[in-house]
């Protein structure tokens, strides 16, 4: 058993990053481990080669069932808000797994299907052949090449080419640094004189939707959600710079902008999860 417990302990920290990526949630990724080490503990593993691969596939089968039934069963409350229930998660944990992966990243793989999810996570991030990522999803090698390069495009938002899409991420990216600094100033200058921002009515903490009109109104706006930026990142929203909220894991608001030349012209905050759904999120490199 000593034996068993520490050629699993050696494994650890790989298995549990790989669970991570895959699940984007620390607890859950703590339980995809402890379904592995009951599967390894249950299991003659004495004519086992390599006992490190074996163990990434009992891992990548726990997950993709776990994102499985996730997807399935994921339902909204009646209001169409966030629940509120119980949650394992340690914030301090979630938040330097977060950072070592990329709330990005992590939202957009959450928009993967389950098996896309899987291919990518083991081939491009773990550098898994193909040929042993196929028996773990129930498909091909030549299937699973295809999920992962389907997932590469839809992670890195495609190919298409956008000249002013560097022009507009500086803008974005000036934007969130003045918004966590709390610069009046350097948000005067990245606002239009008659910048529009919209929030919808799922935004808070007015039931109903926000407008506000007017470089003054949306400068105190961002200085007012100066926390919220703090723990916002970069991404392509629809195929151009924006920013995500992501808390406990989940994505909770979406900042959309229109930029003229080097100013922003209109913000969208969005927080109605249908609408967060039927976004097009990639990573920006």
């Amino acid at each position: 058993m000593d034996t068993l417990t520490d050629r699993f302990e050696q494994e650890r920290a790989r298995l549990r990053a790989v669970a991570y990526r895959m699940l984007g949630s620390a607890s859950e990724a703590d339980d995809a481990l402890q379904e592995a080490w009951l599967r390894f503990d249950r299991t003659d593993t004495g004519e086992v080669e390599n006992v490190g691969a074996w163990l990434t596939t009992v891992v990548a089968r726990v997950c993709l069932s776990m994102l499985r039934t996730r997807r399935n069963h994921r339902e909204e409350p009646l209001d169409g808000r966030p629940e509120q229930g119980e949650d394992r998660r340690d914030p301090e944990q979630e938040a330097e797994l977060a950072d070592s992966v990329g709330l990005a990243l992590l939202v957009v793989l959450d928009a993967l299907a389950p098996a896309e999810r899987v291919a990518f996570v083991l081939h491009d991030m773990f550098a898994v052949p193909f040929d042993e990522i196929a028996p773990m999803i129930d498909k091909t090698p030549a299937a699973a090449r295809q999920l992962a390069s389907r997932a590469r495009r839809r992670v890195k938002g495609g190919t298409a080419a956008d000249a002013g899409l560097p022009r507009r991420r500086k803008v974005v990216e000036a934007f969130l640094a003045a918004s966590r600094a709390g610069d009046f100033e350097a948000l005067l200058a990245l606002l239009d004189p008659d910048v529009v921002l919209h929030a919808d009515r799922f935004v808070g903490p007015s039931p109903a939707p926000v407008v506000l009109r007017g470089v003054e109104n949306v400068r105190k706006g961002a200085v007012l959600a100066s926390e919220r930026a703090r723990a916002s990142e970069l991404a392509l929203v629809d195929g151009s710079p924006g920013l995500l909220w992501v808390r406990e894991g989940r994505l909770s608001v979406v900042l959309a902008f229109q930029v003229d030349e080097n100013r922003i012209t209109g913000i969208e905050v969005i927080a109605d999860p249908e609408r967060l759904r039927g976004l097009e999120l990639a990573v920006l490199d």
